[in-house]
């Protein structure tokens, strides 16, 4: 199938650019043409901005029960459609179908329904002695998601912006966007009213400076690289708008030394493995004790061994390709890097996998005897690239977790939960994770340091899109 979406959807309708230019989405696994999109420029970012701004007077004053009811239309519009955003998931990004199909489409009713139970018992507002608390949507929101986890990054976005009362501009990755078109039937579908829910596409250099400067946007919510963010909130900062950023990750995952190292190593492996490696909070530094590194080794790479990379279609393939040429020649780089700086390396290495000649295939690659100090244990790969550290102690393990420009995330494995608990309250991350934990949607999702500012997910995601506003008497006796 290819697909031809050349419209933007702003103002409630289906229109063209304001200077329609084709970019060719190329799937990743066979490296042909995955379908066609168009590339907007500053006068569709004003015009969608436009609309936004409009339709804001009238949706940020609808009820909390009428928001809710809307996101209840929405869910099951996208129930409706689940299979063919799963398949436009798996085209456009290489997500085998297995993951296209369960997390990165599933994501999608997840953020949805634990925002629909939200709505039922949220308070907007409270009182303060005397006062009272309003809580207010903060206005015009542009959202700029990337592609990796294209549909959860979106409605990691807009359906707390839609909980919220806010009206915005969402702009996709041009690599993934596809998904996000879908999305927007969608809810065009479920009775969206117009203005409230804009898309365009175009690339960030093009359009991103003009929608987080723009004078009447109120909130930039960014996921993407941390240079990209650095950018997005320089542009912003002339209108002194709300930034919000969710950046990248060089999250450590530390294997005590009392863990189930043999339970501990698969999933750390199978985890970083994961959509190619292409999460920003996989676990990519595994910390060992130096007494158990042999056999840490040993264990991942029989488990690397079995893992089956390939035609993304086919319902046995654990690990597809990477999402563009640009993406597979940077992972080629860092393990090339990698190799050069002295790591061992367990399994993989440069080049494509055996028996695959085409399509944007990485080989999964596992390094070992890794400092912390190289450039593979301290920039974000985006690939299926593990890096295994030894460590001496205890303390020696936080430290080097904590050596780090990022914050994302961070894993500890250990059978005494009490011990566990307290590393974990010792280390720089926003979220921790204990024994292989299951992300619960209901959590807040977001960084320290380089990795972001704000929280996403459940309630304190809700929050990031509301203003504070102290009526001051209102209450008095």
């Amino acid at each position: 199938m290819t697909y031809e979406f050349k419209d933007f959807y702003i103002d409630g309708k289906w229109v063209a650019p304001a200077q329609p230019r084709d970019f060719e989405v190329i799937n990743p696994a066979t490296e042909q043409l995955a379908g066609v999109i168009s590339m907007g420029g500053v006068q569709d970012v004003d015009r969608a901005v436009a609309a936004a701004r409009r339709a804001f007077d009238s949706y940020s004053q609808t009820t909390r029960d009428q928001r809710r009811e809307l996101l209840e239309r929405i869910l099951a519009v996208y129930k409706k459609r689940y299979a063919e955003i799963g398949d436009a998931i798996r085209d456009e990004m290489g997500a085998p179908t297995k993951l296209a199909q369960g997390s990165q489409a599933g994501i999608g009713i997840g953020h949805l329904q634990a925002m629909i139970d939200l709505l039922k018992t949220f308070e907007f507002e409270q009182r303060l002695g005397p006062s009272r608390l309003v809580l207010e949507p903060v206005g015009v929101c542009a959202l700029i998601t990337p592609w990796n986890w294209p549909i959860n990054q979106v409605a990691a976005k807009v359906v707390p912006a839609l909980a919220a009362g806010c009206t915005m501009v969402l702009k996709p990755s041009e690599f993934s966007p596809f998904s996000a078109i879908l999305w927007a039937q969608v809810l065009d579908q479920a009775g969206v009213p117009a203005g409230v829910f804009n898309l365009i596409n175009g690339a960030g250099s093009d359009v991103g400076p003009r929608l987080a400067s723009h004078p009447d946007v109120d909130m930039v919510s960014f996921t993407g690289s941390t240079r990209a963010g650095s950018e997005v909130a320089r542009a912003a900062a002339a209108t002194v708008k709300r930034v919000h950023q969710e950046l990248g990750g060089k999250s450590p995952n530390i294997l005590l030394d009392d863990a189930d190292f043999k339970r501990a190593v698969k999933a750390g492996v199978l985890h970083v493995f994961q959509n190619s490696g292409q999460s920003c909070n996989a676990p990519t530094r595994m910390l060992v004790p130096a007494d158990q590194l042999k056999a840490v080794e040993a264990i991942a790479k029989e488990v690397a061994d079995k893992v089956v990379t390939g035609d993304p279609k086919s319902q046995d393939t654990q690990l597809g390709p990477v999402v563009s040429k640009i993406q597979f020649d940077r992972v080629q780089h860092y393990i090339s890097k990698g190799i050069a700086e002295g790591a061992k390396v367990v399994v993989g290495g440069e080049g494509r996998p055996k028996g695959l000649s085409h399509g944007y295939y990485i080989k999964p690659t596992i390094f070992s005897e890794v400092r912390n100090d190289m450039v593979i244990a301290r920039e974000e790969i985006f690939g299926p690239v593990l890096c295994i550290l030894p460590y001496q102690s205890e303390e020696d393990a936080i430290r080097i977790a904590n050596d780090t420009p990022y914050g994302l995330a961070a894993y500890i494995w250990s059978k005494d939960l009490a011990r566990a608990a307290r590393v974990g309250r010792r280390l720089r991350a926003g979220q921790v994770a204990i024994n292989g934990a299951e992300s619960d949607m209901n959590t807040p999702f977001g960084g320290f340091k380089m990795s972001g500012n704000g929280r996403e997910w459940g309630e304190h995601g809700l929050r990031d899109f509301l203003e504070i506003k102290a009526v001051l008497g209102a209450d008095a006796a």
